[in-house]
């Protein structure tokens, strides 16, 4: 019994300096910046501005690259081809990249010069220095957490459910979005929010696309280089406020359609 306590204490411990490592520079910017710097910044129309514009692009680019994204995680949960664990790779490829080389990776592709790019120009659309680059930034950082996580919960489907609709001749379309999406949407919405929150916070990328118009990590960034740590610690803590309160929000969304569909199960039962 008392190696038992002693585990549990140490296992306590380790656990306790994890979570101080994590809250302890969070709760220095909050101790170190006033209340009057707060409200300067909060009322500063640039940051606004900036803090908008990033949620507005983050979640447009997660909206957008999710009607390809999910049907990619269904293949790769449900169906079997050669190479299958190359593509998981360069799915994964860019988690595992560092970030201005991703950025440099898709200027190359976007540029007046690149292939995307150059089709784009020609029908009028600059994407470098605009937010539909921004939005390929984001989006080319945050899609593994997307795929992954709903190919995961595809995977979690019982096969035989999906097979057994087949056989009585239900399309391949109709099991789909009444059987696999509803039974994995838990999932799905998990590696939305997680894109979501991926992409608004990316600036490696995002920076050497676009420097203007200015998302908010580009903004902390230049106000730190420019006036120094006190001017870019309130726009921090203003930027992580908002961005906590819409991913709380989407959290606690996801959780009460969950238990909808509970309540609606236990009716049914």
């Amino acid at each position: 019994m008392k190696g038992h306590t002693l585990f549990n204490w140490i296992f306590a411990l380790l656990a306790s300096l994890v979570l101080l490592f994590i809250i302890a520079p969070l709760a220095g910017m909050f101790l170190h910046t006033s209340p009057e710097e707060m409200r300067s910044t909060a009322s500063d129309p640039a940051v606004i501005r900036s803090v908008w514009y990033t949620l507005a692009i983050a979640f447009a680019a997660t909206i957008i690259f999710a009607v390809g994204a999910v049907p990619l995680a269904w293949i790769m949960a449900r169906r079997k081809f050669p190479l299958k664990n190359v593509v998981q790779g360069i799915i994964d490829l860019p988690v595992v990249l560092p970030h201005t080389a991703a950025g440099i990776a898709l200027l190359g592709f976007i540029s007046r010069d690149g292939f995307l790019g150059g089709a784009a120009q020609k029908a009028g659309i600059l994407l470098v220095n605009n937010g539909a680059g921004i939005a390929l930034a984001m989006a080319f950082v945050s899609l593994p957490f997307l795929i992954n996580a709903a190919r995961d919960g595809f995977a979690a489907v019982p096969e035989r459910t999906e097979k057994a609709a087949l056989m009585l001749g239900a399309t391949q379309s109709r099991i789909f979005f009444t059987i696999s999406l509803p039974q994995a949407w838990r999932s799905v919405v998990s590696g939305f929010i997680m894109m979501f929150a991926r992409g608004m916070s990316e600036f490696g990328a995002v920076v050497i696309i676009a420097y203007h118009p200015m998302i908010a990590p580009v903004l902390i960034y230049d106000r730190f280089n420019t006036y120094g740590l006190s001017a870019a610690r309130p726009a921090s803590i203003i930027f992580i406020l908002v961005a906590l309160f819409f991913f709380v929000l989407f959290r606690v969304l996801a959780t009460e359609r969950r238990q909808i569909f509970r309540r609606e199960d236990d009716a049914t039962d």
